[in-house]
């Protein structure tokens, strides 16, 4: 007798090994129909499993979370199959899931081109509607080398050889189209109905680009049409709020070719950063934090002392001077350590908070830099608390609201907390894992939070708290975060004298609300499209005249908005008021004083918002108390 365990707790009792098809017919005809695949004690399978012992079960439906990944896994293989069906001769490589959707590489007697797309999407719907079933084989290594091989797969077959030779390899099969894959993949191609072919892209293979070019075929694919085009939407949306295409438009930044991954601050984007940073240094201040500041140069033998050597050299720089090797920071942490070390602490001192707007450098890959989202220069709102273990909960604790606060200032209200659990490369041993890692859980537990678990997503030296933060149109974008290191103090000497006059290691708290300053002002351009709050925007207001007559009235409008701290335009150019309100609308400038003789004459301003709406006429004083209200200043 089997007995299948199900997730509200019920049991159901087979005489003979069944599988999960079976399993979800046995409970209702509309749950088989439904069963996209099944989760046995905990690892997914495919629908046509066979269970033979006692066990879990949780039957995969559209509505279980990992639906997408098996749906998007299956629209791969339609992709490779549809491709093969339309250009003979073309060898699949590799086709994985990613984030929203799917590739694959191909190899063909020429790259494939967006005009294919249309072509082979149209086959994919009609694999779909011949609702062909999918079927799973397994074969031994050697066996699998030589179907592939006869098959004229080359590639696969070469992926295949690399493979010790006592694996047994799984096959997936729908009607010609055969791959090698671990699955699971849904029942039949006619459960596939909600996908799209994105764009095409070179990739070489193996990623060396000593080998050939291979065209490689972005796919997205979903649950059901509504997901879909909700998803395609959303794309459209954020071409629209590109950070790079408006910085353009309002003349925030440049990069050029001449110095890959790093940003040319115009003075309206420079101004958006001084804002953000005099804002954060706030927090620091109201927040019991010292502001230090470190060299952007190291020895590498403070790298090695700290870990970085071992953990991250690939991703530094690094330079010679008279025969010393130094390191570019890749982060501010060692440079604090080493304040902290200037001089011998008392465990009444503790704990003691440096914070520092440190430039850092890391080699990113020139594949991987984005505009100012992903750069190789990048400065952080960073800082470090070194603390003792009992006051590791109250700091937690109170970045955690600081942080809540700083994102609301900037408009962001859906947040989601996730805890980054220990990598396979790292420092020290389970034990403190185990105890920083309870720390950070005890922390958010005391703070009422609710989170997420990440395993293998830690840092080298500690697992860490991250924010993630969903903007304007829902996108998630990871920011802050809070890691607790019990690894760093001791390898670079830090110590402090605790109540029985005793030296001892602090633990160092690593934490950021924004992290990189670069990424974060690229995301907030997306999040407001441009249209930035008063407090933020880099032109606040512009003051414009209608005829010569105003044009001293203007200028001393002008002035005295300015005198006050807020950022101003003057614009006099001799050109019509509809021109210039057009003009500056486009630009995303929050408010629009217009003057007239009427305006000059009472001491007034005509006020109009970026959106059109007509506030009518005010004093320069009544406009100067709306500008200081709204928001954070």
């Amino acid at each position: 007798m089997i007995a299948i365990t199900l997730p509200d707790g019920s049991r159901r009792e087979f005489d003979n090994p069944v599988t999960v098809a079976e399993i979800a017919m046995s409970i209702g005809a509309g749950l088989a129909k439904a069963a996209l695949a099944g989760k046995v004690d905990g690892t997914l399978v495919d629908a046509s499993y066979r269970i033979d012992g006692d066990a879990s079960l949780e039957i995969v439906t559209d509505k279980h979370p990992d639906a997408l990944e098996v749906l998007r896994h299956s629209t791969a293989h339609l992709l490779a199959q549809a491709v093969q069906r339309l250009f003979p001769g073309a060898q699949v490589t590799i086709g994985p899931v990613i984030d929203n959707g799917f590739y694959y590489d191909f190899a063909y007697e020429r790259q494939f081109t967006p005009e294919d797309l249309p072509a082979i999407e149209a086959e994919m719907l009609k694999i779909v509607k011949e609702a062909l079933p999918v079927s799973r084989s397994v074969k031994s290594r050697d066996d699998a080398v030589a179907f592939f091989q006869g098959i004229g797969e080359a590639y696969k077959a070469e992926i295949i050889a690399s493979i010790p030779a006592a694996e047994d390899l799984s096959l997936y099969s729908q009607g010609e189209f055969t791959d090698l894959c671990r699955g699971p993949h849904v029942p039949a191609t006619d459960k596939l109905r909600a996908f799209k072919l994105m764009k095409v892209a070179g990739a070489y293979w193996r990623g060396d680009s000593n080998n050939q070019m291979l065209s490689r075929i972005y796919g997205t694919a979903w649950l059901n049409d509504k997901d879909l085009k909700a998803y395609l939407t959303q794309l459209e949306e954020a071409e629209k709020r590109d950070h790079r295409k408006i910085a353009r438009q309002q003349d925030l930044f440049h990069l050029q070719e001449e110095a890959p991954g790093l940003i040319f601050w115009h003075p309206k984007g420079w101004s958006i950063w001084q804002v953000v940073e005099q804002y954060m240094r706030r927090v620091y201040r109201d927040s019991g934090y010292q502001e230090v500041r470190c060299p952007q140069i190291l020895d590498v033998s403070l790298w090695q002392k700290s870990g970085h050597w071992d953990n991250y050299q690939e991703n530094m720089f690094f330079t010679e001077s008279e025969k010393r090797t130094y390191a570019l920071k890749p982060m501010n942490c060692p440079g604090h350590v080493q304040v902290f070390n200037h001089g011998l602490h008392s465990y009444r001192d503790l704990p003691i908070r440096y914070g520092e707007f440190g430039a850092c450098h890391r080699n990113e890959p020139s594949g991987a830099l984005h505009g100012i989202l992903r750069v190789r220069g990048f400065t952080q709102d960073d800082g470090h608390i070194f603390c003792t273990e009992n006051q590791i909960e109250a700091e937690v604790s109170a970045f955690h609201q600081q942080a809540l606060d700083v994102y609301g200032a900037f408009g962001f209200g859906d947040i989601q907390i996730k805890i980054a659990l220990r990598p396979d490369k790292r420092l020290g041993d389970d034990s403190t894992w185990d105890k920083a890692e309870d720390a950070l859980r005890s922390a958010l537990r005391s703070a009422g939070v609710e989170w997420e678990e990440l395993p293998g997503e830690g840092a080298f030296y500690g697992p860490k708290i991250e924010y993630h933060l969903k903007d304007a149109i829902g996108r998630t974008w990871q920011l802050g975060t809070m890691q607790v290191d019990f690894m760093m103090p001791g390898r670079l000497g830090a110590e402090y004298v605790d109540e029985s006059s005793q030296r001892r290691h602090p633990v160092m708290l690593h934490r950021a609300i924004v992290g990189s300053m670069e990424r974060f002002i690229g995301i907030l351009i997306e999040h407001h499209a441009g249209q930035f709050p008063a407090w933020l925007a880099p032109v606040q207001a512009v003051v414009m005249n209608i005829t010569d007559a105003q044009g001293d009235y203007v200028e001393e409008t002008r002035k005295s908005l300015a005198n006050q701290g807020f950022r101003v335009q003057a614009d006099l150019r001799n050109e019509k008021i509809g021109y210039k309100i057009r003009e500056h609308t486009l630009q995303r400038v929050p408010y629009l004083l217009v003057v007239g003789d009427r305006e000059k004459e009472n001491g007034m301003v005509a006020v109009r918002t970026r959106g059109g709406e007509d506030l009518g006429s005010m004093t320069v004083s009544e406009f100067t108390s709306r500008l200081r209200n709204e928001g954070v200043q």
